[in-house]
């Protein structure tokens, strides 16, 4: 618990504290903070692929950052970390189940086939919100101030992602209560 909690304060604080070092701090001393960021994910490598890959990638853009002592490589991390969930929803769509049936799966273990097509649909709608997002952080990265990236990276796109659950969750209660599920 205390080991997801760190994870979580890292990641929301990485945006920040890239933005706030960049030009005071060399790229290369900064690129210790996405690698502890990435160190706090080893316990998940055993569990799944998208985060071996991401911790991997992260490590990949670490080495590019302390090379070049470049910010850059640093900014792409939220990309890397879109791009993952993106391959993880993808491939479930692709393999089934998709990854929202599984989720609900948990919590319900029989689903109904209309509940089965819904759960695919949103698993869509997320695929649809990586790419988008994964493409908005590239776009900040290489193109906006670091300020605009690391509200983005670290405001905007949380707050997009809470939208994205709620919204989710009040049509889910709508699906349930006209198909009785």
């Amino acid at each position: 618990m205390l080991w997801n909690a760190l994870t979580i304060a890292l990641t929301l604080v990485y945006p920040l504290a890239i933005w706030l070092g960049h030009g005071s701090i060399e790229p290369r001393w900064l690129a210790g903070l996405l690698l502890l960021t990435a160190a706090t994910r080893l316990p998940q490598l055993k569990l799944s692929a998208p985060a071996r890959w991401t911790a991997g990638g992260a490590l990949l853009l670490v080495a590019v950052a302390v090379g070049s002592n470049a910010v850059l490589p640093l900014k792409l991390y939220p990309v890397l970390v879109n791009a993952a969930f993106l391959a993880a929803f993808g491939a479930s769509l692709v393999s089934g189940p998709s990854m929202i049936e599984r989720l609900a799966r948990l919590r319900e273990p029989e689903l109904p086939p209309e509940a089965v097509r819904y759960t695919r649909r949103v698993t869509q709608a997320w695929c649809v919100f990586f790419v988008a997002n994964g493409a908005v952080c590239l776009g900040t990265a290489l193109f906006s101030p670091d300020a605009v990236w690391s509200l983005y990276t670290g405001v905007v796109s949380y707050v997009l992602m809470g939208l994205m659950f709620g919204g989710e969750y009040l049509l889910r209660m709508r699906f349930k209560r006209l198909h009785h599920v």
